[in-house]
């Protein structure tokens, strides 16, 4: 991880901008992490476009911040600043002519999609665990937040070192992440827009169903992919506070 940028926000959070290979990433650790104190590190998972996603991660980080957690955020494959991927350029494109003519995309579109964002974004983001663990102030454990869907099911499968997981039901998701979903293990925290136009419901359903975990949680609230309540916020933050810090954090 080569930091290229630092600066303290008026709270008091440390955010660094670094390069870890070619991903371009954001840290953000709370005033209170240090190495006596190591912070548990939550992953925020975005649609894409670092630059324009910024101000929405910061302000999540900040919250992570506020209890205790340090967050880290990379580009998506083919996003930002990457080089493109044509296959889900392609992909993208025959997912707007399905929608335009009123249909629901197929499942080689969704799979033309998602799946080589997945199979690329996932060690990705076991690299960055891996530099940010590598810092004294950040010790884990680690939790995925939000994001493309299957890349979060896919990281909370095969990354040992997450502990819990809290995603978003606002992207397709191939059939085969529903079947890897069954071998979830960790508490997962599933929120579902209802009325989210960009996302099939029954398959987000399909998913839920699928996942194995013991503990799993799914709130729906009325409304679009970007009128999520605030509240729906409070309880993912209560969410990860009880599973990367237990006994600590908010109560009710």
């Amino acid at each position: 991880m080569q930091i290229t940028s630092a600066r303290s926000l008026d709270d008091g959070v440390l955010e660094r901008d670094f390069v870890l290979g070619d991903v371009e990433g954001v840290l953000w650790t709370p005033a209170a992490a240090s190495a006596s104190a190591p912070a548990p590190l939550v992953l925020l998972g975005h649609p894409g476009g670092l630059a324009a996603m910024r101000g929405r991660l910061e302000g999540r980080a900040r919250s992570s911040a506020r209890l205790g957690f340090a967050s880290a955020a990379i580009e998506l494959p083919g996003k930002g600043t990457r080089s493109g991927l044509p296959v889900v350029d392609q992909a993208r494109a025959d997912l707007r002519e399905a929608l335009a003519a009123g249909a629901l995309p197929g499942d080689d579109v969704i799979d033309r999609l998602i799946l080589p964002l997945v199979d690329r974004a996932v060690p990705e983001w076991q690299a960055l665990v891996d530099a940010a663990l590598a810092l004294p102030e950040v010790g884990g454990p680690v939790a995925v937040s939000g994001g493309v869907i299957a890349v979060g099911v896919r990281m909370a499968v095969v990354e040992p070192r997450v502990v819990a997981a809290g995603l978003f039901a606002g992207s397709y998701v191939p059939r085969t992440i529903i079947e890897e979903a069954r071998r979830l293990r960790v508490p997962v925290h599933v929120l579902l827009q209802w009325d989210d136009e960009g996302n099939d419901r029954q398959r987000a359903l399909d998913l839920f169903d699928a996942i194995g975990s013991q503990e799993k949680t799914l709130q729906a609230n009325v409304g679009g992919h970007t009128g999520v309540p605030a509240h729906a916020g409070e309880d993912a933050a209560r969410f990860f506070a009880r599973h990367l810090r237990p006994g600590w954090g908010p109560r009710g």
